[in-house]
């Protein structure tokens, strides 16, 4: 399955967009749970217009510059609607640098464990605040039927999970501080 396929159609069912648009996109809002490149997105398009699932118009912009503003077709809206009725079996766990460091930290010394517990805790602080912050556009809940629904509860998601994130890693640093204490 093309996931980027069915990313660049949702974006699309919203409003047509230019390459350059969708990409933005993937840097923003989609950045939290999918990311994709200009390298992968304009193959996609390219793609996606020989299926016959998106078209494009030609804008220009001053004196040479031009630009494709693709739009989804009637074919593109029915693949995507059908993709979104799909029920999915649950991933593998996506792979986590960070996490098999600690799997093995047993071969650490415990300074050097908390020392890299708590850098990690302060990225994830800071990311917690970035997406609290984004959360600020949302004083009520979007009702269900708009655009901003999806955004809100994908939000939502993220902020638990650095929230539980940094839970866990509060705990790990619990556990090396006590042993600290044990070893002295």
């Amino acid at each position: 399955m093309r996931a980027l396929k069915y990313a660049i159609l949702g974006l699309l069912m919203r409003h047509p967009m230019t390459g350059y648009e969708i990409a933005k996109e993937f840097n923003f809002e989609l950045a939290e749970f999918w990311y994709a490149n200009h390298s992968q997105i304009y193959p996609e398009l390219k793609k996606l217009f020989e299926e016959k699932l998106v078209v494009f118009d030609i804008e220009i912009s001053g004196d040479i510059l031009e630009s494709k503003r693709y739009t989804i077709t009637d074919k593109g809206r029915n693949e995507f609607i059908q993709w979104l009725h799909k029920d999915e079996k649950i991933q593998q766990t996506p792979k986590d640098i960070f996490r098999l460091r600690m799997y093995f930290s047993n071969n650490l010394d415990l300074q050097t464990r908390i020392y890299l517990l708590e850098n990690q805790r302060q990225q994830h602080i800071k990311r917690l605040n970035n997406l609290k912050k984004t959360s600020e556009q949302y004083p009520e809940t979007p009702a269900h039927d708009s655009d901003r629904f999806g955004d809100f509860i994908v939000l939502r998601g993220a902020i638990m999970r650095e929230e539980n994130i940094i839970a866990w890693l509060n705990e790990c640093i619990r556990y090396s501080e006590e042993a600290m204490k044990q070893e002295t």
